[in-house]
């Protein structure tokens, strides 16, 4: 059955190293489950329903990654995009996580139309380089921020906005040793360094006596009905929410597009010159923002950790398939991401934050033409809170500066329309 799904014999593979590769990948991601419901709760969501929800469309993502595309990616939902979801559309910008959610799934719809009509691929041609770099570093400072304040590592001060936390203080101390298990686990090449340093904290958190342990560590899953179908669709045509949209829209384009190429060519899926079953797999990508929308979390999107599976031998579906099975067995320990506190979860944050900020040595820094513009978007992004602010003035700055120095022929027709919708959305707003 399994030979004539994903045609295993044709990739080289086989299923016991397919299992094998699978369990990898989902060892790697699965810190997904406590983090999620961290962040998103912080908007008044039900963490109970958006645990759920988290399994439900990372195995649903898995899924059809596994049998639309039969790539060996994980899908869940994105870091990143969560953050902005629940700190900068709900925290900052005042909308209701029931908006926010219609906005996923608007942003989803058009991902869909994107993908189907080729305009994606244009968007990913047209938009410079550094650019994308930028937004993918800038994103990393951006949940660096969150994870430093979420562990309390730093403060808000009326002198200067912001300064170091207590370092006597159990929670500062715990984030900082997660923090270094993290780095130290990862560095040795152990599989899960970020699960584990959360688990750790969390186990060393209820020893001490600063969280309490369930009395169950397996239960029945939690109802996702505070999540399920919560989009208030109607409410965001009302408040006008263009622009939260057209950020989830390029950020899911650049941040999926790459992962996906990246990790398909590590695998060898994308031979030069022969046919590629990338289109297939944006296709699926696009599906799995639409239904996690509607299950009740942020965008779901492809995770660059599928790597990991990829380097244990993973080639085909049956990979992702493994990763979703795992994800809807992990519903059944609801309990434990229960108890798991916010400051186990911030240097999972931090630390993945750090590796997003290795796209920054893609970025020629011999022309400032392309300097400052990538440096523009990644400052701004945490300084005003606000991925979509650093994505309009790196788009608004890029285009200016290149077209003053005359470098017209460095201005692709995508990087003018994304740059005057935001211009657009400044003038009206």
């Amino acid at each position: 059955m399994f030979e004539s799904l994903f045609k295993l014999k044709d990739h080289d593979t086989n299923v016991r190293t397919e299992l094998l590769a699978g369990l990898t990948t989902f060892l790697t991601m699965a810190y997904i489950i406590f983090v999620n419901p961290n962040i998103l709760g912080t908007t008044g969501m039900d963490s109970g329903a958006v645990f759920v929800a988290t399994c439900l469309a990372a195995a649903v993502g898995s899924f059809i990654m596994a049998f639309v595309a039969n790539w060996p990616i994980g899908m869940a939902p994105g870091m990143g995009l969560n953050a902005f979801f629940a700190f900068a559309v709900v925290g900052a910008m005042g909308y209701t996580w029931q908006q926010a959610l219609a906005a996923v799934f608007v942003s989803g719809v058009i991902f869909i139309i994107l993908t189907v009509t080729g305009i994606r691929q244009w968007l990913i041609e047209g938009i410079p380089a550094s650019l994308r770099s930028a937004i993918v570093a800038g994103i990393g400072l951006f949940l660096a921020f969150i994870g430093l304040q979420s562990s309390g590592l730093v403060v808000d001060n009326p002198a200067t906005l912001t300064s170091h936390g207590d370092l006597g203080s159990a929670p500062v101390l715990f984030a900082i040793l997660g923090f270094f298990i993290i780095v130290i686990l990862d560095v040795l090449h152990i599989k899960g360094a970020i699960l584990i340093g959360i688990l750790a904290v969390t186990i060393l958190s209820v020893i001490t006596g600063h969280s309490t342990m369930p009395e169950h560590l397996v239960s029945a899953p939690p109802s996702v009905a505070p999540t399920f179908l919560q989009l208030d669709l109607a409410g965001i045509f009302d408040k006008g929410i263009f622009h939260v949209v057209l950020v989830f829209v390029l950020v899911e384009i650049f941040d999926a597009t790459g992962t996906m190429i990246g990790v398909a060519k590590r695998a060898n899926l994308m031979p030069e010159g022969k046919p590629n079953r990338l289109g297939r797999a944006l296709f699926a990508d696009s599906t799995a923002i639409l239904l996690g929308s509607i299950i009740g979390t942020s965008s779901t999107t492809a995770y660059v950790e599928s790597t990991a599976g990829v380097q244990a031998g993973g080639r085909t579906g049956l990979t992702a398939v493994v990763v979703g099975v795992l994800f809807l067995a992990a519903l059944f320990f609801a309990p434990v991401a229960g108890i798991v506190p916010a400051y186990a979860t911030a240097p999972a944050l931090i630390y993945v934050a750090i590796l997003m900020l290795r796209e920054l040595t893609s970025i020629d820094w011999k022309d400032m033409t392309d300097v400052v513009p990538a440096a523009v978007t990644v400052i701004f992004m945490p300084f005003t809170y606000s991925i979509a602010e650093g994505i309009a003035f790196g788009f608004i700055s890029y285009v200016v500066i290149k077209a003053l120095t005359g470098r017209f022929k460095d201005i692709h027709p995508a990087t003018v329309l994304v740059a005057a919708l935001f211009v657009l959305r400044f003038a009206i707003a």
